[in-house]
């Protein structure tokens, strides 16, 4: 046995968005006469959104300020979101071969439609995939379960039957609180010494190319 579809996170799952969401978070951090920020202190939050960046990034804002602050992070990625962003090395080639067993595939993310929609556009993914489901979709996020069980139902597939690749704890809370099964990313953005095991997921895989045979080896399972 076979799960009957596929669903993936987004950012640090299927796609490797970090450069342009730290390009992004440096160009307002110039703005504002500040010094770029590493790449590798950012890299790990990506997955938590642009809320989290700009905290990092102005640690000490009062509300209204960052409100401010995070409408022009994101004016400044929508208008930069494809530049640097790409498929996960090996993950084209996951795709295709997961396409090829038949299997429907899905994307759920919080990240909005307004700039999920253009990413996937802009780099011609959208054809790949029988459902997409925002941060905006549902009115709920992750973890809550309610956008994974409305991917399954986009996809024509039971939920129980859905396996989701994902690489924040969030990901595993939601997939499990819908009855699907869970698998980590760790290549994803983790940050240093996060204990992804204590989130209980069904496994974890390195790499994407590792996501074939982990289907493979734990089919019966499945």
């Amino acid at each position: 046995m076979q799960p009957s579809a596929i669903l993936f996170d987004l950012d640090g799952t299927l796609l490797d968005t970090a450069p342009d969401m730290v390009g992004a978070l440096n160009a307002l951090r110039a703005e504002r006469g500040q010094p770029a920020l590493p790449y590798d202190v950012v890299r790990p939050l990506v997955s938590h959104g642009a809320a989290r960046l700009v905290q990092l990034g102005f640690p000490h804002s009062d509300a209204t300020v960052f409100a401010e602050l995070t409408r022009r992070f994101l004016d400044i990625y929508r208008d930069n979101v494809s530049v640097e962003t790409r498929l996960f090395t090996g993950m084209d080639r996951v795709l295709t071969a997961l396409t090829a067993r038949g299997l429907p595939l899905g994307i759920v993310t919080n990240k909005p439609a307004w700039l999920t929609e253009p990413l996937l556009e802009q780099l011609e993914l959208a054809p790949l995939f029988a459902c997409v489901v925002s941060g905006d979709t549902v009115s709920a996020r992750k973890p809550d379960a309610m956008p994974m069980l409305h991917a399954a139902r986009l996809a024509g597939v039971e939920a129980r039957h859905c396996l989701y690749l994902g690489d924040a704890e969030r990901d595993v809370q939601a997939a499990h609180a819908a009855g699907m099964h869970a698998v980590v990313a760790t290549y994803g953005y983790l940050e240093p010494g996060e204990n992804w095991r204590a989130w209980n997921g069904d496994g974890a895989i390195d790499e994407p190319a590792a996501l074939l045979t982990w289907l493979d080896e734990n089919a019966g399972a499945l």
